[in-house]
């Protein structure tokens, strides 16, 4: 879905395709027709923007990358963003710690990004010249040391000079962006300023998740303005809501959260004990005594983001109203971002509530930047 911003910029709105389970491209394209396609004519909208996830084994099947071109075509979708985050096995049974492997500081996480570039360049429409990849941010923090460190920021740099490379054969212009996640070697905006302010500013900036950044209690006010003073740019946002349970220690409180407490992804927990940050990696450790439970937990579960009750929305509003509110947008591609329809419990499992259900969270978002003075196109 396309948007013009109040400055005139053109603004991107798609909904992340990691909610569909895929190995390979063609299986992709298949999910294009039997969900993206419906939401599109559910939102009747003449184009819809879809940021495809696509796992590393995928991307060695160079003719089925044609193919999906001309799905993408004929299904009247527009890729201008790529997940990167996850590498394979997404919807495997379980996932937790494993979606933080390969990392930066090893090979195969720079080759299959790469690959990821490469293909985006012939995904992007003829005229958008301008494409996002978002990423895990460096790796996951236990046993990271200094030498996997500078081994993921050399990667980094090198995938730059070839992004660089990209542009000159192509002509399109493809940008990393590291997405703070909690628990990981990056999780906070503060830490990813740190951690890439400086390097390759053209190429390598922030996805800003703002689920991550509610988990976290960052502000949306004052992460833009740190990344502003640090000339680290947002190169995405994923659009998106964590789970917000004001007393977990209750009865009511210990109820909900044995509704999200599900085995397959990481769900961590996050709770300001005296006017600090303190955390779990996964909810069965703060339910078992692993916070004091005493004040708001936020929970790394992402939520519908139209969807108000318990959840950080007004954290979301907010965050999007820094982004899109003022003068000139700070990022031009909106991803909203819920992979977790499948192990809600009282999310619809039928393909018809699924598509609904993403076509309500396009309309909230759409609505939210047209308020903020965006005028949808087509």
């Amino acid at each position: 879905m396309r948007l013009r911003h109040a400055d005139g910029s053109l603004l991107h709105l798609a909904y992340c395709s990691n909610v569909h389970p895929a190995d390979d491209l063609d299986g992709v394209a298949a999910q294009l027709e039997r969900y993206t396609a419906r939401v599109r004519a559910k939102l009747d909208v003449p184009v819809l923007g879809i940021g495809l996830w696509v796992a590393a084994p995928a991307l060695a099947d160079a003719a089925a990358a044609d193919r999906l071109a001309s799905q993408l075509a004929r299904l009247s979708l527009e890729v201008v963003t790529l997940n990167g985050f996850p590498y394979k096995a997404f919807h495997a049974p379980v996932v937790k710690r494993d979606v933080y492997w390969p990392h930066w500081a090893q090979e195969d996480r720079r080759q299959y990004t790469l690959g990821l570039a490469r293909l985006l360049a012939k995904l992007l429409p003829d005229d958008v010249v301008e494409g996002s990849i978002s990423t895990l941010p460096l790796g996951w923090r236990e046993g990271w040391d200094d030498a996997a460190q500078d081994a993921a920021l050399r990667a980094l740099a090198d995938l730059a000079v070839e992004l660089e490379e990209i542009e000159a054969a192509t002509g399109k212009r493809i940008r990393l962006a590291l997405e703070p996640e909690p628990g990981c070697t990056v999780e906070t905006i503060a830490q990813a300023c740190d951690a890439i302010g400086g390097l390759a500013p053209d190429w390598i900036g922030v996805c800003l998740d703002a689920c991550h950044l509610a988990v976290q209690f960052e502000d949306p006010v004052e992460a833009v303005a740190l990344m502003a003073a640090s000339d680290v740019a947002i190169v995405k946002t994923q659009v998106s809501s964590a789970l917000r349970v004001p007393s977990p220690g209750t009865a009511e409180g210990r109820e909900l959260l044995a509704r999200f407490n599900e085995p397959k992804f990481l769900h961590q927990v996050r709770e300001c004990v005296n006017s600090h940050v303190e955390g779990t990696d996964d909810l069965p450790e703060a339910l078992e005594g692993g916070l004091p439970g005493e004040r708001e937990w936020r929970v790394h579960f992402h939520v519908p983001v139209n969807s108000a009750e318990h959840t950080t929305q007004d954290e979301l509003s907010a965050t999007l109203a820094a982004l899109a509110g003022g003068t000139a947008p700070l990022t031009r591609h909106f991803e909203v971002e819920t992979y977790t329809w499948s192990v809600m419990r009282d999310a619809p499992q039928d393909d018809e509530g699924l598509v609904a259900g993403l076509a309500g969270e396009l309309e909230w978002t759409r609505d939210r930047l047209v308020a903020l003075g965006a005028e949808v196109l087509g």
